[in-house]
């Protein structure tokens, strides 16, 4: 199913519905917002996710913070945009510009595979269900 829901947006701007974690067919886990605390030692732990900051405030993510971006976030983001063609900011940015339910609609648009249409991982340079090659060298603006 293509759907991307709001919980699935982390505080940090990471879509979980495209991590492997979230992904994977064993113990998947379902996403930072998420009621369910995830098994993972890395989400217990992610210093962003349980910011008391965040917690606290209305929207629920890192842009509403006065130290935005913290050093914590733009290592991350550094990292992403490296690794897999993503930024953390951007996504926070087009959040607080454009809405959740526009970033959501970005969001399918962007990771959907076109071979087979099933959700891709930001992880992966290629479709998990048909293994198509998906390059996602380009922002989506």
């Amino acid at each position: 199913m293509n759907e991307m829901k709001p919980e699935q947006i982390a505080a940090c701007g990471m879509n979980c519905r495209l991590c492997l974690a979230y992904k994977r067919a064993k113990k998947p886990c379902p996403g930072c917002r998420s009621k369910d605390l995830p098994d993972a030692i890395s989400c217990r732990r992610c210093v962003i996710k349980n910011c008391p900051t965040i917690q606290h405030n209305t929207s629920g993510f890192c842009y509403e913070c006065d130290k935005f971006p913290c050093l914590r976030l733009k290592a991350l983001d550094k990292r992403y945009r490296g690794k897999y063609h993503m930024s953390m900011l951007e996504n926070l940015q087009n959040i607080k510009t454009n809405g959740l339910t526009v970033f959501l609609e970005q969001q399918i648009k962007r990771w959907t595979c076109p071979q087979c249409g099933s959700i891709v991982s930001a992880h992966r340079p290629l479709c998990l269900l048909c293994h198509a090659d998906y390059p996602k060298t380009e922002y989506l603006k």
